[in-house]
């Protein structure tokens, strides 16, 4: 049980020869002096005003740069290198996609710059496995692919929910789940996939386990003559700001620079996700990508293929803006960004989401922008 609350009382003091009253209880009570109420309002409204330009000047000014960021020259020979990829949707594997489709596919493919083709094989169970009954038709797209479409890849797109927002999901602290994903990624290369891309998500900053987990993955893919790539989160547009947006909205959705840099060391290739930007206009999103584009170069090594993200998707949502994440933004941010970091980059490319939700306006865009330019 509490003890009751007691107070402390003073004495009063003499100061000058009168006693000054000490303590709650000595000190007269009155009406509050005129003005006091409102000279405390005006406190509390400068003082919120005060913190909210705090929190708000870093990204105005942030903003302001990704508009500078946009503009400018692109360098000469900043377009494809013919290491371009593009997502393509589980209805090429589980029967809802025919010869003619893939012929169809060709025809779009050809005089592009695209060399893989992420098709998605999952989701991956959260346990790690993945049933074989999941891709039953891939030995027949690999095959049509290959005489449709001699040279280009067929990577088996495989990804899951992690648990790191919410109870449900995969769990990559657990060793037999990630023992699981090894064994999953084996049984899918032997099906006859070129390579396994892995997108798992929400991956935060700092994920040693997933670290673990890809140099594990490469050892399979090595030793299957396939290739390992990542879908990548977006780098920290301003320092720590992963941190901070965790810290107010419980979602980092950045990753730091370093981290990238750690995870790119570990894969053949890493498409950054550079879509969902929350910028509202076209050249703020331009700019940005620009950013993430100089941002990844920085630390990706030659070895690794690098590709940026282009938005061959429209929705209009939190995160998203169909009319500011046009391809033509975004292209245009992707040769920025070369341009100014690494021009002459051979490992470099651009990755297309997705393919049922392209417009032929994007195909258009892609083609005249980054192929043709």
């Amino acid at each position: 049980m509490d003890a009751e609350p007691t107070q402390e009382r003073t004495q009063p003091v003499a100061v000058d020869g009168e006693d000054v009253p000490q303590g709650p209880e000595d000190v007269p009570q009155g009406p509050p002096a005129p003005g006091t109420g409102r000279r405390k309002r005006r406190w509390i409204r400068r003082t919120a005003l005060a913190l909210a330009l705090l929190f708000l000047f870093p990204l105005l000014t942030a903003e302001v740069a990704l508009r500078v960021n946009y503009t400018g020259d692109t360098a000469d020979g900043t377009y494809t290198r013919g290491k371009d990829a593009i997502w393509l949707g589980h209805a090429w594997i589980d029967g809802r996609k025919d010869d003619q489709d893939v012929k169809n596919l060709a025809r779009r493919l050809r005089g592009t710059g695209i060399r893989d083709l992420y098709v998605h094989s999952g989701p991956l169970e959260h346990d790690g496995t993945l049933p074989s009954s999941d891709y039953p038709r891939a030995r027949w797209l690999i095959a049509a692919v290959h005489r449709e479409l001699p040279g280009v890849r067929v990577q088996a797109w495989l990804g899951d929910v992690l648990a790191t927002e919410s109870p449900d999901g995969m769990r990559l602290e657990r060793a037999a789940t990630r023992a699981a994903v090894v064994r999953s990624t084996r049984e899918i290369l032997a099906a006859g996939f070129e390579g396994a891309h892995f997108d798992l998500e929400p991956l935060h900053s700092g994920d040693h386990d997933y670290l673990d987990l890809l140099d594990d993955l490469h050892r399979v893919t090595r030793d299957h003559d396939a290739l390992l790539s990542v879908a990548a989160h977006q780098i920290d547009p301003l320092p720590a700001f992963h941190s901070v947006w965790g810290a107010l909205a419980g979602h980092p959705k950045w990753w730091s620079q370093a981290y990238f840099g750690q995870v790119a060391r570990r894969v053949d290739q890493i498409a950054v996700m550079s879509y969902d930007t929350m910028q509202p206009l076209q050249s703020l999103y331009g700019g940005y990508v620009a950013q993430q584009t100089s941002l990844a170069l920085e630390v990706t090594p030659p070895s690794t293929d690098l590709l940026m993200g282009l938005p061959f998707y429209h929705e209009n949502r939190f995160g998203h803006w169909n009319h500011a994440e046009t391809v033509p933004a975004a292209v245009r941010g992707v040769r920025l960004g070369l341009s100014r970091t690494d021009a002459d980059r051979a490992r470099f490319g651009v990755a297309l989401y997705v393919d049922f939700a392209a417009t032929a306006d994007d195909w258009s865009a892609y083609r005249k922008d980054w192929v043709n330019h």
